[in-house]
């Protein structure tokens, strides 16, 4: 009874799939029948394309990399942190310059974290950094995105710190998580280490406000150090 009441515990302090049963060498039905329902979320959250009335509902205008579809930028990692000359003259057009804090949205691996996270996160980030006296940039969608289109956008627009909420790879708790990578000065010769990451936003994750109000204590500590990533490891 003690063993079994400890499991409980386990089970109503995780979403991770424990103490589900069997039967022989087998799941149970229900059990098997929620994995495979889970994997099926996670292969759609990776190839279904993030629908354009959200964008629409986001108020943002939408650009692409280089690639021409999904599956490009699973096979293309490298076209998917491009732009072409045309969006870039269009990306410059139509945001402001020289902003502290850009600010953008990629659909990376996960279409549904977009719709999920971004309304809350995104007006919650502004809202913080504005209030402290922080300008941020205009907002806008990345279409086939990869994190490193990061290196491309911040010197194109000038931006001092770049952020990037992209979604996450899926698993099989949620096919709705996403990422904020955050960089000081980024550019196109920058190491990996300069990223500085919030991961697991999401309802089962950390929530989108409460990832915000970190995410927002994260870049103003990136603007005092002027550094991000292993190197603002140093001042925390």
């Amino acid at each position: 009874m003690e063993d079994n009441s400890k499991i409980e515990q386990l089970k109503k302090a995780t979403p991770a799939r424990i103490g589900i049963g069997h039967v022989g060498t087998r799941y149970k039905t229900r059990a098997y029948l929620d994995f495979l329902a889970a994997q099926a979320a996670a292969s759609d959250a990776v190839f279904n394309e993030v629908p354009e009335t959200v964008v629409e509902q986001l108020g943002t205008f939408e650009i692409q990399t280089k690639c021409q579809d999904k599956y490009e930028m699973l096979t293309r990692p490298d076209l998917g942190r491009l732009f072409s000359d045309e969006t870039k003259a269009y990306l410059k057009a139509h945001c402001i310059q020289h902003p502290k804090v850009q600010i953008y949205f990629g659909d990376g691996l996960s279409s549904p974290s977009i719709e999920a996270n971004i309304p809350d996160l995104f007006a919650t980030m502004k809202a913080g950094l504005e209030d402290d006296g922080i300008s941020v940039g205009t907002p806008f969608f990345v279409r086939y995105c990869r994190v490193n289109t990061a290196r491309e956008i911040a010197p194109l627009l000038d931006a001092e710190v770049i952020c990037v909420l992209i979604g996450e790879r899926p698993g099989l708790i949620t096919d709705e998580s996403m990422s904020a990578y955050i960089a000081y000065h980024a550019r196109p010769d920058m190491l990996e280490s300069e990223y500085t990451v919030v991961a697991n936003i999401s309802r089962k994750g950390i929530p989108p406000v409460e990832a915000a109000a970190h995410i927002v204590d994260t870049i103003e500590r990136i603007l005092k150090f002027q550094c991000s990533g292993v190197e603002l490891g140093k001042f925390v």
